[in-house]
């Protein structure tokens, strides 16, 4: 069960860093983050 879990974890780290990379603002918004977090954004 934990490797599920850490897994997920890996994989939201992953969306916050590409979201980061791609961000023309210095850092991103927790709207933004919030967005990436729950599935949401282009």
């Amino acid at each position: 069960m934990q490797d599920h879990v850490a897994l997920a974890e890996i994989e939201l780290c992953g969306e916050l860093i590409i979201a980061a990379s791609a961000a023309v603002e210095d850092r991103l918004s927790q709207d933004r983050i919030d967005e990436v977090l729950m599935g949401i954004g282009p």
